[in-house]
């Protein structure tokens, strides 16, 4: 008869058992987390831990290292300094593991091109790791369908962030027709206004700080009066006084007013500054398309999204038809049959035809500018003059 601690006896076939003693890990692992700023709470990096570390335990893998990129998006490998980093420093150097854990596919990325998922995983396989994906488990040996249900998975992966772009997308089309700002850095001379439920002001929000409920919207609000006065003092000048943009530009430099994004002002920058509806109040968006990490692409005028007085104007419509039209005459200057007949023009009054002419000539396009559009000034002059009867 055994004895319990208070002096009783235990019948005989009750028998107190020792303890079992955890048996020692057979393999060793690193661990892959990810989270992205979309990913909702079940797929945060504590809970992936969570879920990995316990299919360790229950297979015999010591995890030896563990690796996190939190909010970074899974679209491609760029950016991901954790994943970079067991890749790099872990996988391709050291041979004292066997196996990359990570919760599921999606975790490991959501890359567009398929293939580059594959290729990441068989970059392991190359050093002598296996990543297992712990929601699928350890594949059985020669077990074909697994690899099928891999790929499907990872054509899964891909397919979610295109749909959750695609309704991203949508979502901020119909704010912008509603006149709210759908996101990113305020323009010059704008600050970003926050607005509650009711749509009445809350705040203006600071550089990089977001709205926290989703029902909020932002608008756009009269930003510093500098820049304020610096645009109103472009489109006067402009407009009244007749100023060049390379003039308009010298003179906020002598003043020393900041410019957009910093540095110093030029002619292409005063020329954006006159472009830009938001200063006559209309909210333009979808000009340019950036989705899943591809280049920027310009979207085609008709594609563009514009919302009439969706807030306080800086700048008198009438005054910025005004500048449209004369950056119209403007760009007259620049047509191929304009900067070829003022050539003649320089052609017919020196005999010939030198850069520093060219520089010199009133209403002649700089020297620049033809290399700009005919690869040099050498290429103009090999390219038919307009009713010249003149020689080169």
């Amino acid at each position: 008869m055994s004895e319990t601690g208070n002096g009783n006896q235990l019948p005989w076939w009750v028998q107190a058992c020792p303890p079992a003693v955890p048996s020692a890990p057979r393999f060793r692992a690193v661990a892959y987390y990810r989270h992205s700023a979309q990913d909702r709470q079940e797929n945060s990096v504590a809970i992936q831990q969570e879920q990995v570390r316990q299919w360790a335990r229950e297979n015999g893998v010591e995890i030896i290292q563990e690796f996190a990129d939190r909010g970074k998006s899974g679209l491609t490998a760029e950016g991901r300094d954790a994943f970079n980093d067991m890749m790099d420093n872990w996988v391709k150097l050291r041979d004292d593991f066997d196996f990359v854990l990570c919760l599921d596919v999606s975790r490991w990325g959501r890359f567009q091109d398929i293939d580059l998922s594959a290729t990441y995983s068989a970059e392991c396989k190359r050093h002598g790791k296996q990543v297992i994906y712990t929601t699928l488990g350890k594949p059985k040996p020669n077990d074909q369908l697994y690899q099928v249900y891999v790929q499907f998975e990872r054509f899964r992966a891909a397919q979610y962030s295109k749909e959750l772009s695609d309704k991203v997308f949508r979502g901020c089309v119909k704010i912008s027709e509603q006149g709210y700002w759908a996101g990113g850095k305020p323009p010059y001379a704008f600050h970003r206004l926050l607005l509650d439920e009711a749509r009445e002001p809350v705040q203006i929000l600071a550089p990089g700080q977001r709205k926290s409920i989703q029902n909020q919207r932002v608008t756009l609000s009269r930003g510093d009066e500098l820049h304020v006065a610096a645009v109103q003092r472009i489109f006067r000048e402009f407009t009244e006084t007749l100023r060049s943009l390379k003039d308009i530009a010298e003179s906020l430099n002598h003043d020393n007013i900041a410019s957009p994004g910093g540095g110093h002002w030029d002619r292409s920058k005063v020329r954006r500054i006159l472009l830009n509806e938001l200063y006559v109040g209309t909210l333009v968006y979808n000009k340019t398309t950036q989705k899943l990490k591809t280049p920027t692409r310009h979207n085609p005028e008709s594609e563009w999204i514009r919302t009439a007085d969706a807030f306080e104007p800086l700048v008198e419509r009438t005054i910025f038809d005004s500048a449209q039209q004369l950056l119209a005459q403007a760009a007259l200057r620049y047509t191929p049959e304009f900067m070829l007949e003022q050539l003649r023009r320089v052609l017919e009054e020196h005999e010939l035809c030198r850069p520093a002419l060219v520089r010199a000539a009133p209403d002649v396009p700089a020297p620049e500018t033809y290399a700009k559009h005919f690869a040099s000034l050498d290429a103009a002059f090999e390219r038919p003059i307009p009713t010249s009867t003149s020689t080169w």
